[in-house]
């Protein structure tokens, strides 16, 4: 306020938050807080009174102390007023005269509307009548434009901008503060220390503190309450992944892999037969004649039906009967939700132990991709699983996921010590209920992730650029992948004709040749 009347321009019309507003005046002294630490250096050395109204800078223990290290020297009384919890009597009847007055310049804004509009309106038809005059059609009747011209005197006559009455609904009159576009404290800024919140004592140096609206106890059960809501619904900016969180999910990255390297061995049969030679071989090395005549019997059973085999009572996954794993039939979709199911699990148990805070009991479905992503380092989109709202995962995932009713928290059915093998059980289960269902002729049952378009979301569709070269994109989030990072854009400018079926022939575009460059003999 001090700079636009001092006939300053803001180049930028953000105002940030009404605690530190944007300086936007291209002025580098005002931008870069020059004059401000000038007017605190100056300030001091002035006997005057001072007011500090910066909202979250008060609310700081070591915001105040800096502050009242200023004024430490003589000839100063520092004092504290704290104004929080019901406002006076006072207080609330400016509220209501703010408000009154707002809703009557909105009522006056659409009255000039209305007036502009039907200026308008009557100047199209003036406009109208002179075309009709000079063509010789206008037969209007001479009482109709009589009356026209009345009307014509009675609005010139009539004020545009007349006394509006104007009247509170029920919910304006219990308002206490008046609402605004452009908050106290910028939402970032509050994220980051809000917790630290605290109200002024005499201890920091104030040589009086007052409570303007409520007494010391009620304030700070009101600035308590505030806190604990903050907790629930605003996010850690500053959490980091803990060691024990790293740890598991080292553990798990190389289970995963290790799984579905074991699963492509066996629907191989010629790496089944080779790894069970190469066992049988380093059993007969070592002497144990009886284990080797065991794996040879083993190779030469038939393949085992998992379907036959109670998935959850399972003892080793990694062989269920002649080296098969439980995972043998895993499709892309079982490996997906089984990642999801063990990434949600280890996220929700990492975050309660990272935050160290036991008011703040988990976190919501608006914040599930902000620490997804902190954790895992990549992004949370249920776009892969082609599913319309979080509510449709957790029912697909039930098994190990679930919300509180209550507080709308996501949580999870299983403990921490879980083991890993639990969760390749439960995605089994899962599978041979959704197969059951698909044969019962259930077409809800058969689950199609990351294919849209046709495409798969392990090899993306490839696109033309310009010159004839073909751009693969990079490689969109499969659930399941191990921390990796997107890969570039490759371009190749020889295409292989076979190298996808779903090729247009607009991605073959011969570049014509510039003469003077590469012709040039």
């Amino acid at each position: 306020d001090w700079a636009l009347k001092s006939g300053l321009w803001r180049t930028n019309r953000t105002s940030g938050s009404m605690d530190r507003p944007d300086v936007k005046f291209s002025v580098p002294v005002l931008e870069d807080s020059t004059v401000k630490r000038l007017m605190l250096s100056i300030a001091p050395t002035i006997q005057g009174n001072f007011i500090v109204p910066e909202l979250k800078a008060n609310l700081l223990a070591s915001e105040r102390s800096a502050l009242l290290r200023l004024f430490s020297g003589p000839g100063y009384k520092k004092v504290a007023k704290v104004i929080m919890g019901e406002p006076n009597a006072a207080f609330k009847q400016r509220v209501q005269d703010l408000l009154i007055e707002d809703k009557k310049k909105t009522q006056l804004v659409e009255q000039k509307k209305k007036a502009a509009e039907e200026a308008r309106r009557r100047v199209m038809e003036e406009r109208k009548r002179a075309a009709l005059r000079l063509r010789g059609e206008d037969e209007a009747a001479p009482e109709e434009k009589e009356k026209e011209k009345e009307a014509e005197q009675e609005d010139k006559a009539t004020p545009m901008e007349t006394e509006t009455i104007v009247e509170l609904t029920e919910e304006e009159k219990k308002m206490w503060y008046r609402p605004s576009q452009t908050p106290d404290v910028a939402d970032q800024a509050t994220a980051k220390c809000y917790a630290d919140f605290s109200l002024p004592a005499s201890s920091e140096g104030f040589d009086e503190v007052t409570f303007e609206w409520s007494d010391k106890d009620k304030a700070e059960s009101v600035l308590k309450e505030w806190k604990f809501a903050k907790k629930l619904t605003q996010k850690v900016e500053d959490i980091k992944p803990g060691e024990a969180f790293k740890e598991a999910w080292a553990e798990w990255s190389s289970k995963i892999e290790a799984w579905k390297k074991q699963q492509i061995e066996w629907k191989s049969p010629a790496k089944r037969k080779e790894k069970a030679e190469a066992k049988q071989k380093e059993a007969e090395e070592k002497g144990d004649e009886e284990g080797a005549v065991e794996l040879a019997a083993a190779a030469a059973k038939e393949e085992v039906d998992p379907d036959t085999i109670e998935a959850l009572t399972v003892e080793d996954i990694s062989d269920i009967g002649g080296g098969q794993p439980l995972f043998a039939k895993f499709a892309s979709e079982d490996w997906a939700l089984l990642s999801m199911r063990y990434e949600i699990f280890l996220l929700v148990h990492s975050f309660k132990k990272d935050v160290n805070d036991p008011d703040r009991l988990g976190f919501t479905e608006k914040d599930l991709s902000f620490y997804y992503n902190k954790y895992f380092k990549k992004t949370f989109s249920l776009k892969y699983f082609e599913l319309a709202s979080f509510d449709k995962l957790v029912k697909l995932l039930q098994d190990a996921l679930k919300v509180e009713p209550e507080s709308k928290f996501i949580a999870t059915t299983l403990p921490e010590d879980t083991p890993l093998s639990k969760f390749v059980k439960l995605a089994e289960e899962h599978r041979r209920i959704r197969h059951r269902r698909a044969e019962a002729g259930d077409e809800n049952a058969e689950l199609h992730f990351g294919r849209p378009n046709g495409h798969s979301a392990h090899q993306p569709p490839v696109r033309p650029v310009p010159g004839g070269r073909l751009a693969y994109p990079s490689r969109a989030y499969v659930p399941g992948s191990v921390n990796r990072s997107l890969q570039p854009t490759v371009q190749q400018k020889r295409p292989v004709p076979t190298i996808s079926p779903t090729l247009e022939k607009t991605a073959f575009i011969a570049k014509r040749p510039t003469y003077g460059s590469f012709w040039k003999r």
